[in-house]
């Protein structure tokens, strides 16, 4: 795949705007900090970042993430919208409307469900993460990638990977990891800020949620609640949840796990994932969407009620 088009409308835009999925994680940071950083290093134009939602404690040390802004003014027209990981434009939330406005767009993704809204798509399904697909477009526009580039490039695929445990994990993978090293990552380091850094309250919060999960399908099926209360009580943040539906698809009879988290008193954000079902293919029912492995979707309905929504429709996906 040529990358031209990418290369003249970045050349050409005096207004850039980088903008991820709302509450965004390490592989939409990490792809974030990566294109501001490469942007600048390349045609030394700044651009703006816009966070949506909450910034976790553990990717603040990202190269030029501290330039992030997470209000807007929705009367700003940008001559260039980029949106990184972000598999429909809903995961925009209310910043939609920049892309909306925006003179041209560009949309860098790797979830299968994505599709393509922006006036040019970089989509790739078969890649790990948006860090992975970043970096094949450097390589392809002989881009230079800094260390600083770098870094967010490796956290991407690093937090993408699951620190390289889950089904996404190719060769490419460890190739775009090995160039990455050579520039001068330090795979340690890198670690240790993503996976060693959680407060006393997040391990015991994490363990509050663990401990009230249910079971269901001969054990089968595996999930747990999240309410707004559980979260004050631990005086937790949005990533508090971030790794739990992981810990419950690590249970060796599990084929199936899900959290239900409380956005709200009708509307429950549901995280799913898998070791062989198409979860993406469940959430889909609900407009959600993602990988077959790992997908997402959001209920308008009180999470009671959501959790037997999701649980029908497991039983009649395993049926059909």
């Amino acid at each position: 795949m040529k990358f031209n088009q990418l290369e003249e409308l970045i050349k050409k835009s005096k207004k850039i705007l980088i903008m991820s999925h709302i509450n965004p994680d390490g592989d939409a940071l990490g792809s974030t900090s990566s294109l501001f950083t490469t942007i600048y290093d390349n045609f030394k134009k700044k651009s703006d970042i816009l966070i949506i939602g909450h910034l976790p404690n553990c990717y603040k040390f990202l190269p030029s993430i501290s330039k992030a802004e997470f209000k807007f003014n929705d009367s700003m027209v940008y001559d260039l919208v980029i949106t990184l990981d972000v598999a429909s434009l809903d995961r925009l939330s209310n910043a939609k409307i920049l892309f909306d406005k925006a003179l041209k767009t560009i949309n860098i993704d790797h979830h299968k469900t994505n599709n393509g809204f922006g006036d040019i798509n970089v989509v790739s399904p078969d890649a790990s993460s948006t860090g992975e697909v970043l970096l094949g477009i450097y390589n392809e526009q002989n881009w230079e990638i800094s260390l600083d580039s770098a870094v967010g490039l490796y956290t991407a695929i690093l937090t993408d990977t699951g620190g390289f445990r889950y089904e996404n994990t190719s060769e490419n993978v460890f190739k775009s990891a090995a160039q990455l090293v050579k520039i001068g990552i330090n795979p340690n380091e890198l670690y240790k800020n993503c996976y060693e850094r959680k407060s006393k309250d997040f391990v015991m919060f994490q363990n509050y949620c663990i401990n009230k999960a249910v079971f269901v399908n001969n054990n089968q099926v595996a999930y747990s609640t999240v309410y707004k209360k559980d979260i004050e009580k631990f005086h937790g943040e949005e990533d508090y949840t971030e790794g739990l539906v992981e810990i419950l698809r690590a249970i060796d009879t599990t084929d199936i796990a899900f959290l239900a988290k409380e956005i709200d008193s009708k509307t429950t954000k549901i995280s799913m994932r898998s070791k062989k079902s198409d979860v993406a293919a469940i959430c889909a029912e609900f407009g959600g969407g993602g990988h077959t492995f790992a997908a997402g979707c959001t209920i308008k309905s009180n999470v009671e009620v959501s959790i037997k929504k999701i649980l029908k429709t497991i039983e009649e996906k395993s049926n059909g």
